[in-house]
């Protein structure tokens, strides 16, 4: 991408009245701009107080004023701030000069994407920006932290360079197949491509623990009418988040509630009970439970205990159009009105736990069996935060790494192992940035704050 040469201007801090308003200017006349609103002398890295001026040099404010010029900035251009009051109006009024003096209004992400083009941080390290702002947990703070710190990137740079190495010597052997030793037989391009392999496990490994703690598990609460998905809803968030009666059909649309186990956050769906009903706000309800059950990345199905139909019995009849999938957990509730112990057990391969939502037992289970059920360790150390594309692109990666050992192993075929490394780097290097696509940055970066 090329380096822009407009400069932009943006509100850093968030809209509506505060005690500190901030608005940030970077580009190549961003010192020449600022001077002419303030009457700061430019001195690089020094807090300047002063009157704030519009441009016909009528006074809107008095606050501090920097200057950080490019390279030393955050973007690596000319970097220009406004520190003054917080009241929206006035931040709005010197947005207005600004513009007046040739500065453009930043885009979503512009600032952190500039950053990203100046080399100042790669892909990963400027989405972490996004992540710390928007971490719902001191585990995923902390995680966004050392991946901007660079410690997500310096993995991924490690799997390359290795990659790189290992690519050298596989096109050595294609290239001269007259020498007497047998290169791609020889053992040593087999355990290399193995410690590669374990590594990228490993990092994989962490990167679906940081990504979990950023974007969490949506998690649906479905079963019949009364089965006790408000109860649950209510136990698991523990506070009373839902309507709960002993009426059919008093959940009429979706309710969501975020709650975190040991950081790990949760959004749960609590949905209306699937039925035929003749009424048509019900029924509504029912299309949208049944749209959230869709996009679930895990269902808990709920089942009044004195009910004894299998997981498949009860899917069948709440949803007999929709095949069952895999991630389900089977909910016996009620247990306090049949006297049946808490606990978890396995049918095939569905976990079912017995709980009552209305006196708290088996809750704890329950929340033990998802973190379980997604591997989530909150004790595992030197984490990073991750997003689903890095997951993607890791586990591509994997896939091809895992082609190209078939292909030494069964074949002796360096060309096409040789091709299988090529694609694994590729798929690497799209997480800090080095071989992507400029229609992938737009979407990574319109997803930030403006003035980020």
């Amino acid at each position: 991408m090329q380096a822009p040469n407009t400069t932009i201007c943006a509100q850093t801090t968030p809209p509506g009245n505060g005690g500190v308003g901030i608005i940030r200017l970077s580009g190549p006349h961003a010192l020449t701009i600022g001077q002419q609103l303030s009457h700061n002398t430019g001195q690089p890295r020094h807090a300047h107080y002063g009157p704030i001026f519009d441009c016909q040099g009528q006074q809107i404010d008095a606050g501090i004023t920097l200057y950080f010029p490019g390279p030393d900035s955050f973007t690596g251009e000319d970097v220009f701030e406004f520190q003054g009051h917080g009241g929206q109006v006035v931040m709005d009024m010197l947005l207005s000069e600004l513009t007046l003096l040739g500065a453009e209004l930043a885009r979503p992400g512009e600032f952190s994407e500039r950053a990203f083009i100046n080399d100042k941080l790669d892909l990963a390290q400027a989405e972490s920006i996004a992540d710390l702002i928007n971490a719902s947990s001191e585990q995923a703070a902390r995680n966004a932290l050392r991946s901007m710190q660079g410690e997500f990137s310096r993995q991924v740079d490690s799997l390359v360079e290795q990659l790189i190495h290992l690519r050298l010597y596989v096109e050595a052997a294609i290239d001269f197949p007259e020498e007497e030793i047998d290169f791609l037989a020889d053992g040593k391009v087999s355990g290399l491509l193995g410690d590669v392999c374990h590594q990228l496990d490993s990092v994989l490994l962490v990167a679906q623990q940081g990504s979990l703690l950023q974007e969490g598990m949506q998690v649906v609460i479905a079963g019949a009418p009364n089965a006790g998905k408000s109860s649950l809803l209510n136990a698991l968030a523990g506070q009373d988040r839902a309507i709960v009666t002993g009426v059919a059909g008093t959940t009429r649309d979706t309710l969501q509630e975020t709650i975190h186990i040991d950081g790990l956050p949760l959004h749960i769906i609590d949905t209306a009970g699937l039925r035929d009903s003749p009424d048509q706000v019900e029924q509504i309800g029912i299309a949208r439970a049944i749209k959230a059950i869709q996009n679930a990345d895990q269902i808990l199905l709920l089942q009044d205990c004195r009910e004894h139909s299998s997981p498949k019995q009860l899917w069948q009849s709440l949803l007999p159009q929709q095949s069952m999938p895999d991630h389900i957990t089977l909910v016996r509730n009620k247990i306090d009105l049949t006297g049946d112990p808490a606990g978890i057990q396995q049918e095939g391969n569905i976990p079912v736990i017995a709980i009552s939502a209305k006196q708290g037992q088996g809750i704890a289970d329950l929340r033990q069996c998802l973190k379980d059920i997604v591997g989530y360790q909150s004790t595992l150390e030197g984490g990073f935060s991750a997003r689903r594309r890095h997951l993607d692109a890791l586990q591509r990666a994997a896939t091809y790494l895992q082609q190209g050992a078939d292909q030494l192993a069964y074949s002796q075929a360096g060309e096409l192992l040789a091709e299988d490394l090529r694609l694994a780097q590729n798929c690497l290097s799209e997480i800090t940035g080095q071989f992507t696509t400029d229609d992938l940055l737009g979407r990574i970066f319109s997803s930030f704050c403006i003035g980020k």
